[in-house]
């Protein structure tokens, strides 16, 4: 491949390889090109143009492939664009003379088409530099078009394009030439072709005007005849033209208007025309004489998608202003099309229509309208309704009976009210919060006239008016309750009306059904109120015959809704339930024959239509409340429904002798019945399987129906991914909501409320927007094909051969479109029991079982539908799964082996080939492996069967299902399956969009197959890459959306394996451009790519998006300059991938507006991830940037809008001097450079949570990000830096603005934002004004945030949080002026003031459990501001108090300092007057809460109506609000208990007003009070911290054990064990420090407790030494000490590193926080014993002992600057304090005592034996714990033997260490060794250490030190020497004078040696001189005997006493200064341990 890459085509090369890659090396080398010619120097394309036009003309005539003729065209054109075109023309001539020739053969075809690509490319890159050749041209294309096959058809269309696109206005005089050509064409039979013609003429459209004057209705009309049987693509490609074109004849481009004086058509005539396309189709307007008079055949489905598709278009061409200026006119114009007679001709081509409008609408008003103006759009379309009731009202109200006419009105009324209301009700829940003005303005009328509308007479109107009202109260649910009250209401007034008992039932269902999304809830007495409606309406349903058929729906259906707000609600009216439930059915079977023989056929339907009700109910008590499910409970479930079963089979006697239409009300039972057996275990209705199972086979086998109804949920049965072989299955577009019509299965698509009312209060399922149940007929098959499924897994294999077979039959029996419809009904039914099988692991059952349902299967395999032979391969699929032998599995990849080798028609090969796909999918690689081989082979030949493109599709369809299953097994097929795929892609024509789909599949799975190896070296690796990489290149560049979506798909897959080999700064711009296709899964292939992209590399990726739009800027710029360019294409706008508009924002700024438009989930989803990675990557480098886009965002917000109206009137101003021509653009460019819509709620909220990441991401990057002194220095240092904390302004208005919005989401995010602010910013000083912090002055910000959230209307959930955010506020500190606090204090205390208020006060919107939330929010934050004021309180009780003030002056000067620090009263002064009232509701909250933490088992000891703060219907709910709550409060009531002295000073408990009553009649005596409280504290503070819930936030354990603290007046152990178990279950170092202290304070309270009782007590463990667990404080702080160390250093526990699986462990350094927590564990540890008496201190001083030593051996590691860690100087103090303690003098343990610390000092010596597993450890550290044990234990219990031989060697080994540090510490050490005071201890060390210390000294001479530590090291030596000399006794001293003073000499220097050497050198001549002179006068005698005896030495001190006294006295002074010499040792321990 690296040989293609030249600029001229390597002819050597490309002789040499084979023929079957020459393709691929051709293709290599053009790809190569285009890259080159952007960057190539002009110069060396010029010298080499005439040999590269040689080559590149000679390829045309050799048959390139479509990918190669487009590329090779491309480069042409280029070539010529930036070289010289002397030649152009001769090229141009010799691809005119192929494309004329007369050869018609397929071998010339792909010579022809790649003249005319290259045609194509020239005009369209030179346009009008190729001069007058155009018209020449254009002929020879048009003569060609006429013969040529379609796919010469479709190249020639595209051509054309170009041509037209390169000429522009120039080739007018071809313009009618080509429209005549097109217009034959368009509604040719080839889809393809149909698509290029529809392009062709978009682009003509751009210049030839007659297309949109006086040819419009003939275009328009060529448009409808083209929909007509079209496919997905035409229709897109189709009304793009058609909208496009109908758009421009409104709004013709400036330029045409001003050439000729054109008649513009009118808005009324244009949509007419669409109109006409709805409603006739493509029938033309020539018939409408007698046939349509008729009403004749309704219009085809295709051509009403269409044009849906059309409006779209056109509106959105027009622009979104238009929109909002013209929308009342467009509203009436869709409303009519859906009232208009031909739009409804059957009810299913009305609910057709009816998607077709709402489509319409939602795409248009949902996509182009911002929230104002959606709000204005919301007026109109109630406008529109009330308009269209008041006149049904009139014709309902008209009893006279003259309005003949009215009755057709009412029905068609129905449809436009339902698509009004739909819109109306997805706007306002679109709008959220910010739809509230529109309830408010009662000019508007919103409620008045959706209510208006449920007595419409209509039943489909009544429910779109009740969904209408659901989406009011989703979207603002203080609405809720009002609404359900309001409804009620009317129900019991309006009893006698049938209407209004229906209408306002659905209203109270729908809302209901809504609870489940408001998280506040509603009341629980609304359940109670539901409950007694509907009782009544079922009581009274038989009064009165008119009415009775709408009381029992309407009683239902309300119970049904009731069931969705579960459990915790319907508990309470179960009993009734059931009562209810048994009595609708007849009790026995007589009842049941009685019945049968009375009634009349009304009878008979209320009485079905009740028990389908009751079923309904049921089943939503079923699915909605699982809790209460218990077995009692199912069995008298089960009483009715088996009834019911039995009734089934009397119903069809009933139906004969009573009348066909009982029929739907007897399959509205029927469907209810399969509904709630579905939802039950198949278990409790095992006796009636053989009757339920006749019923389901006869119901899918439509044995009794005549209709050929199927199933409509093969397509869910089937795999996702064969939706490509299905043909007419759609993917996910935007279009999907329309498109579903078209599907092949019975009344797909048309799901409407109307068909099964009880959806109105079922959850959406998921991508709808509103619940649309199938019709009737279809839902009831659909349920019993799933039933079959539940059921089947349960029937005995007998039953199973019986159904098997029976299918077989009538399969047999039916003939023709039934046959299709009961085999599609069948295979759907055997694929849901497979499925049931193979999820309850059970299997098919014995061989004849197999036999028949393999009969059943394989038959299909051949059937001419695709649907089914997709059901059939799936079924084979799935039984292979189920019977999992391999023999089975063998015979059937065999028999469709045979097949394939035998057959030769196009079915079985597709059939069988998707057969041996599915076995692998289903078997996987290893159940498979014996038939790979034979598989790969046949599809690999199947694939290359070039005559049949429906058998490649579905071979490589399989093959890439094999790929995938088959895993590292298909390695070895890799290459040959990679070369096939690119030779594929190179040849296949690209109108076989499906088999380059499929071929993108196959390379994705082969990509996975290779995987990680992608990345090697070896030539076979780079082959396959370079293969894959060329293969993408192929399917980015073609033209269908889904081939390039496949095409990211696989690069993106490659980027995961080896991301070094993927272009990012090609494919990043491509990915960009794919965000703004039409094609939502190119959208979300694009997202999902960047998506993985950012995660690496999130700067590159911004950085090549940037580079894109710098391109794009460029070519604008240079189109402005030339003023003949036309301003740009109206179309634009709708092919907006011309104009992606990456601003400065950047990539970052598209994907932020993507969130306003897009409405798909994974989409989004998908976007918000990427925005993070960014974020996460970037948003800390990129400050400003960031911050800047998350402020535009927000800024749109609408309670914000009000900044920017003075700037639009300036530009109105200017708009009026603008010259002409830009007058006539509706809409010129000026509107795209600001985006369509401002930034919706939702990605306001989004912003918002954006703005908090960054500041945590700011937090965790740097410390300056929150320090203005340093961050101002830095940017001064670094102007192009940037810190958070120079955005404070931005952030705080930020906040602000999200806080104050009309979003309530918004609101939380702002104060959540805002929460975060005060918590990371509070203590930054403000470097000006010293002692005070830069949150001060936004304190009016702070308060104008949190004001509007206290406003009484305001949700529990904002008020609370914005409760959390005051008690943050005011704790904070910011703000230490007292009036100035009050401002938020007060809101705080009007809150107050609302707790105390008590339950059900005021009006209830909520449920009580928001009360709940709201009042444990206030007290929480009153806890959290009185625990602060508190520690402010006792802060400044420790501080000295200052002297009181004695004049006003001086106290004006003294307030800059006091300013910062608070007087100790001032926040207490603001929480006193409360606390008489807080005290007790904390008291009550923490008794609830402890009451709610009660095991469920002690449930009947809970109050029976609620707590202080709950109630008992939402204690479930309740229990998570005091969770979040109780830990602050305990802390708080634990300050308080104490402060007061536990409340002495309290009035009596059972005066308090208020909710908080005591317990009656009981008034306890203080110290029972106090006794009771510190009870309740310490048991909710036990029972946390006994079991701490892992969700639970660390700082609830904090407050935990803070309030312990405070209330730790009598210790006991097991709070110790506790804290123990604490350590088990929190991670957290902060947590364990606290709990630590906690347990040092229990202990020290412990030893104050035994100091107390008495001396003589003996301390723990008396006489016998025994610690008793959890009696003993010792045992407990024990474990807990023991569990810190083990925790924090693992090695210490002997089991870990006994253990054979262990790895001997390499020393690692602890953590700063750990290093400090052992070293106070090992302080507390040595204190433990003197707790003890003797005999318990020898139960632990070996424990004790081993850990201390343990913590040394752990932590004494070397480290960098020789300091001691924390934990090693707490054990040698440790160490230190157990050895001199006064157990060493007690007798009795004598003994004990003296063998453990001799077994301790043999450990130390033995840790410190040097030992390469352990290299770093610190010598020093481990000779300072032997020196110690030296020190403080006396000779007797160390002077054994092998204790001083082992430490006698320990010295001697630091003494020869390299390190110089290590010599003078053992020197040091030595020295207090040779000093002790036992001579018997010193006397072994000096004999054996002082020879070794002297000959080290005398070795100095020959190297001098070179460092102060090596000099050092020496002084100390000298020091030891020294103290011996002193130590000697009179008589000896000359020979130890002897040894010390010609060493000291010795160190002497000449002067001439002096002036040259080191530094240290000469401080150690000065060192030894000042030393001889000290040491003379000492010992005169000696001293002179020494030197007299040795001349050369007494000479050398001369001199050097000389030449000191020689030198200036300055030197002498600055001598004196040289810290060498009189400096101490500069290394000193921080603790002296001696």
């Amino acid at each position: 491949m690296e040989l293609a890459h030249s600029l001229l085509l390597n002819e050597d090369a490309l002789a040499q390889i084979t023929e079957a890659k020459r393709p691929v090396f051709i293709f290599e080398w053009l790809r190569f090109l285009d890259k080159v010619f952007i960057a190539a120097n002009k110069v060396d394309v010029k010298e080499k143009q005439k040999k590269l036009v040689e080559q590149l003309t000679g390829l045309i005539s050799s048959a390139p492939g479509p990918p190669t003729r487009k590329l090779l065209a491309k480069n042409l054109a280029t070539l010529y664009s930036i070289g010289d075109t002397f030649t152009v023309f001769q090229t141009l001539d010799k691809c005119n003379d192929i494309i004329k020739s007369k050869d018609d053969t397929p071998a010339y075809l792909p010579t022809k088409l790649a003249a005319v690509a290259c045609v194509g490319a020239f005009y369209e890159k030179m346009g009008r530099m190729l001069g007058s050749s155009f018209p020449e041209t254009i002929n020879n294309l048009l003569k060609a078009l006429k013969s040529a096959e379609s796919q010469g058809r479709g190249e020639i269309l595209l051509s054309l394009q170009k041509v037209l696109s390169g000429l522009g206005g120039a080739a007018a005089s071809c313009h009618r030439d080509i429209y005549k050509n097109a217009r034959s064409i368009l509604t040719d039979r080839s889809m393809a072709v149909r698509c290029a013609v529809a392009k062709c003429l978009l682009e003509l459209q751009n210049e030839a005007m007659f297309m949109w004057t006086t040819e419009l209705e003939n275009v328009a009309t060529l448009c409808f005849k083209a929909l007509e049987g079209s496919n997905y693509g035409v229709r897109v490609a189709v009304s793009k033209l058609l909208g496009t074109v109908m758009a421009t004849a409104l709004m013709p481009k400036q330029a045409a208007v001003m050439r000729q004086n054109v008649k513009r058509a009118t808005l009324e005539e244009v949509l007419e025309l669409m109109a006409t396309g709805f409603l006739r189709g493509g029938s033309g307007f020539l018939k409408s004489g007698g046939e349509m008079l008729k009403g004749g055949a309704s219009v085809s489905r295709e051509v009403r998608v269409g044009v849906t598709q059309a409006y779209v278009v056109f509106v959105t061409t027009l622009g979104g202003q238009w929109l909002e200026r013209n929308f009342a006119t467009f509203l009436s114009h869709v409303l009519e099309l859906v009232a208009h007679p031909r739009a409804t001709q059957t009810h299913v081509e009305a609910v057709y229509s009816r998607r077709c409008v709402s489509f319409a609408l939602r795409a248009t008003l949902g996509g182009l309208l911002g929230e104002k103006a959606q709000i204005a759009a919301t007026k109109e379309l109630c406008q529109a309704i009330s308009k269209q009731m008041r006149a049904v009202e009139a014709v309902v109200n008209d009893t006279s009976g003259e309005n003949k006419a009215g009755a057709a009105d009412v029905s068609a009324s129905q449809h436009v009210m339902v698509c009004a209301l739909k819109e109306l009700g997805s706007l306002v829940q679109s709008l959220s919060a910010t739809a509230s003005p529109l309830i408010q303005e009662p000019s508007i009328g919103l409620l008045e006239t959706v209510t208006s509308v449920l007595l419409h007479p209509s039943m489909a109107a009544r429910l779109a008016a009740a969904w209408c009202l659901r989406c009011v109260a989703v979207a603002l649910p203080y609405q809720l309750t009002p609404l359900l009250d309001r409804c009620a209401e009317c129900i019991n007034n309006l009893k006698s009306s049938p209407e209004a008992v229906s209408g306002y039932s659905f209203a109270m269902a729908a809302l209901l059904g809504g609870v489940h999304q408001c998280p506040l809830g509603i009341p629980h007495s609304k359940g109670k109120m539901v409950v007694s409606i509907a009782e009544d309406l079922l009581r009274t349903a038989a009064q009165n015959s008119r009415l009775s058929l709408q009381r029992t729906q309407a009683g239902w259906l309300l119970l049904g809704a009731l069931m969705t707000l579960g459990s915790s609600l319907v508990r309470y009216h179960l009993p009734k339930m059931l009562l209810l439930w048994r009595n609708v059915f007849p009790r026995s079977q007589k009842e049941l024959e009685a019945e049968k023989a009375r009634g009349d056929s009304f009878t008979w339907q209320v009485t079905l239509e009740g028990r389908a009700g009751a079923l309904c109910a049921m089943r939503s008590f079923v699915a909605h409340c699982p809790e209460l499910l218990t077995e009692d409970v199912i069995r008298r479930l089960m009483t009715p429904i088996e009834c019911a079963m039995t009734m089934m089979s009397h119903v069809p006697a009933v139906i004969k002798v009573h009348g066909a239409h009982l029929k739907a009300s007897a399959a509205m039972v029927r469907l209810r019945l399969y509904d709630i057996l579905a939802l039950l275990p198949p278990k409790t209705y095992e006796g009636s399987f053989n009757a339920l199972l006749r019923e389901l086979v006869a119901e899918f086998t439509l044995t009794d129906n005549s209709a050929n109804t199927t199933t409509s949920l093969l397509r869910s049965l089937c795999h996702y991914d064969d939706s490509v072989l299905m043909g007419s299955w759609l993917q996910e577009t935007d279009h999907k909501s329309i498109e579903d019509q078209l599907q092949p299965n019975s009344a797909s698509g048309s799901g409407a409320l109307e068909h099964d009312p009880s959806s109105i209060y079922l959850r959406v399922p998921v991508g709808e927007s509103i619940p649309g149940p199938l019709p009737l007929g279809v839902s009831v098959i659909d349920a019993s094909v799933a039933l079959f499924g539940v059921v089947f897994p349960h029937v005995s294999f007998k039953h199973r051969l019986q159904m098997l077979d029976h299918f077989a039959e009538c399969i047999r029996q039916a003939k023709g479109v039934r046959q299709q419809a009961v085999q599609l009904n069948i295979f759907t039914a055997v694929l849901s029991a497979l499925k049931g099988l193979a999820e309850n692991k059970s299997t098919l059952g014995p061989e004849e079982v197999r036999k028949s349902a393999l009969a059943l299967v394989m038959g299909a395999l051949d059937n001419p539908n695709p649907i089914l032979r997709c059901a059939a391969g799936e079924a084979l699929g799935r039984m292979a799964q189920v019977v999992g032998e391999a023999s089975f599995i063998a015979r059937m990849a065999q028999h469709s082996f045979d097949k394939l080798k035998s057959a030769r028609d196009v079915v079985s090969r597709t059939g069988h080939s998707l057969a041996l796909g599915c076995l692998h999918r289903y078997v996987g690689g290893i159940g498979s492996g014996q038939h790979l081989k034979t598989s790969v082979s046949i599809l690999l030949a199947l694939a290359q069967d070039g005559s049949s493109h429906e058998v490649q599709t579905w071979a490589l369809h399989s093959l890439a299902l094999i790929v995938d299953s088959s895993g590292p097994m298909y390695r070895g097929y890799v290459e040959p399956t990679l070369s096939l795929v690119l030779t594929l892609l190179l040849t296949v024509p690209p109108s076989h969009t499906e088999v380059h789909q499929c071929l993108g599949r196959c390379l994705g799975a082969l990509i996975t197959t290779v995987g990680p190896e992608l990345q090697g070296n070896s030539a076979t690796i780079s082959t396959i890459r370079s293969s894959c990489l060329v293969g993408c290149a192929i399917m980015q560049d073609h033209s269908d959306s889904l081939v390039q979506a496949a095409a990211i798909s696989c690069l993106q897959q490659l980027h995961m394996f080896a991301p070094r080999h993927v272009n990012l700064s090609s494919l990043v711009p491509c990915l960009c451009v794919h965000l703004c296709s039409s094609h939502l899964l190119l959208r979300r292939a694009a997202v999902a790519c960047l998506r993985q992209l950012v995660q690496r590399e999130a700067a590159e990726v911004c950085e090549y998006a940037m580079s894109l739009a710098r391109k794009a800027g460029d070519t604008k710029d240079s189109s402005t300059i030339s003023m003949s360019t036309p301003s740009p294409p109206l179309f634009c706008r709708f092919m907006p991938h011309l104009y992606l508009n990456i601003t400065e924002t950047g990539l970052e700024g598209v994907l932020f507006g993507m969130l306003d438009r897009e409405t798909d989930r994974k989409l989004c989803s998908d976007i918000h991830d990427t925005l993070g990675h960014m974020l996460s990557s970037l948003a800390v480098e990129k400050l400003a940037h960031w911050l800047k886009l998350c402020k535009d965002v927000l800024a749109a917000s609408t309670g914000a809008l009000g900044f920017d109206i003075g700037k639009e009137e300036e530009d109105s101003e200017k708009k009026d001097e603008m010259d002409d021509d830009i007058m006539f653009t509706g809409l010129g460019e000026d509107d795209k450079s600001k985006p369509s819509v401002a930034p919706r709620w939702v990605t306001r909220v989004f912003a918002a949570d954006c703005l908090c990441r960054i500041i945590h991401l700011c937090e965790n990057a740097d410390k300056v990000h929150f320090d203005l002194a340093a961050a101002r220095a830095a940017k001064a240092k670094n102007p192009k830096g940037d810190l958070l904390v120079l955005h404070l302004s931005d952030l705080i208005r930020m906040a602000f603005m999200a806080a104050t919005d009309n979003s309530n989401q918004l609101r939380m995010a702002g104060l959540q934002a805002l929460e975060d602010i005060i918590k990371k910013f509070a203590a930054v000083p403000e470097p000006e004004f010293p002692g005070h912090v830069i949150l001060e002055q936004y304190q009016a910000n702070v308060g104008a945030a949190l004001r509007p959230a206290f406003s009484p209307d305001t949700p529990s959930d904002i008020t609370a949080k914005a409760c959390q955010v005051c008690s943050t506020w005011i704790g904070s500190g910011v703000v230490s002026d007292l009036n100035d606090l009050r401002r938020v204090h007060n809101l705080l205390v009007s809150s107050l003031d609302k707790v105390q208020t008590g339950k059900g006060t005021s009006i209830q919107l909520y449920s009580e459990s928001a009360t709940t939330m709201e009042k444990l929010a206030v007290l929480k934050a009153w806890a959290e501001v009185f625990v602060v004021a508190m520690k402010i309180k006792k802060e400044a009780e420790a501080r000295p108090a200052r002297p009181p003030k004695n004049s006003e002056e001086d106290e004006d000067e003294d307030v800059g300092e006091e300013a910062g620090i608070l007087p100790p009263d001032s926040l207490i002064t603001l929480v006193q007057p409360e606390l008489p009232v807080l005290s007790r509701l904390w008291l009550a909250a923490l008794r609830d809460y402890a009451l709610l933490t009660l095991p469920p088992e002690f449930a009947s000891q809970l109050p029976p109506d609620g707590g202080a703060f709950y109630t008992p219907e939402t204690i479930d709910t309740a229990r998570l609000h005091y969770r979040n709550s109780w830990a602050p409060i305990l802390h708080a009531v634990a300050l308080w208990l104490n402060s007061t002295g536990f409340g002495a000073n309290e009035a009596p408990e059972d005066t308090t007003p208020g909710p908080v009553k005591g317990p009656p009649g009981s008034t306890k005596s203080q110290e029972e009070l106090v006794k009771d409280r510190m009870h309740l504290l310490l048991g909710i503070s036990i029972e946390f911290l006994c079991f701490p819930r892992p969700e639970e936030p660390i700082e609830h354990v904090m407050s935990c054990l803070q309030a312990l603290c405070t209330l730790l007046e009598s210790p006991c152990a097991h709070i110790l064990a506790v804290m123990y178990f604490i350590y088990f279950s929190v991670d957290s170092n902060a947590i364990l420090e606290v709990t630590f202290h906690f347990s040092s304070r229990v202990l020290s309270a412990g030893e104050e407790g035994g100091e107390k009782e008495s001396v003589s007590a003996l301390g723990e463990g008396g006489d016998t030494g025994e610690l008793l667990p959890g009696k003993s404080l010792v045992f407990a702080a024990m474990e807990l000490l023991v569990f810190i160390l083990v925790r924090h250093l693992p090695q210490l526990n002997t089991r870990v590193s006994d253990s054979p699986s262990h790895i001997p462990y390499r020393p690692q350094s602890l953590s700063e926080d750990s290093t400090h927590l052992v070293a106070a564990t090992v302080s507390v540890l040595a204190e433990l014993p003197g707790l003890c008496s003797p005999a318990g201190s020898m139960t632990i001083l070996p424990t004790v002992l081993f850990l201390i030593t343990g913590v040394l051996r752990e932590t004494a590691l070397k480290t960098h600057d020789n300091s001691v860690p924390p934990p090693v100087s707490a054990a040698l103090q440790g160490i230190k304090a157990i050895i001199t303690s006064p157990l060493a003098r007690v007798e009795k343990t004598q003994v004990r005592w003296t063998s453990l610390v001799r077994s301790s000092l043999a450990s130390v010596l033995d840790y410190s034996q040097p030992d390469e597993s352990r290299p770093s450890v610190d010598e020093v550290s481990m000779l300072t714990a032997i020196t110690l044990f030296l020190l403080s234990a006396s000779a007797e219990v160390l002077g054994v033997t092998t204790l001083q031989k082992g430490c006698i060697d320990r010295y001697r080994n630091s003494l020869n260490s390299s390190d110089p540090w290590v010599q003078a510490r053992c020197y040091q050490m030595l020295l207090s060794v040779f000093q002790h005071p036992s001579r018997g201890l010193s006397t072994p060390y000096i004999h054996a250490l002082a020879p070794l210390v002297v000959e080290k000294l005398k070795a100095v001479e020959r190297s001098r030190p070179s460092s102060p530590p090596e000099l050092q090291a020496v002084q100390e030596g000298v020091k030891v020497l020294e103290n011996l000399v002193a130590m000697g006794e009179e008589q000896n001293r000359v020979q130890l004078l002897a040894l010390l003073v010609p060493t000291l000499v010795s160190y002497l220097l000449d002067e001439n040696a002096f002036s040259s050497a080191f530094p240290a050198s000469k401080g150690l001549h000065e060192f030894a001189l000042q030393d001889l002179m000290r040491i003379g006068p000492l010992y005169p005698a000696a001293f002179k005997a020494v030197i007299g005896a040795a001349p050369d030495l007494k000479t050398r001190l001369e001199t050097a006493i000389r030449a000191n006294q020689a030198s200036s006295k300055a030197k002498a002074a600055a001598r004196l200064a040289q810290p060498t010499v009189q400096a101490p040792p500069t290394i000193k321990l921080k603790t002296s341990f001696f």
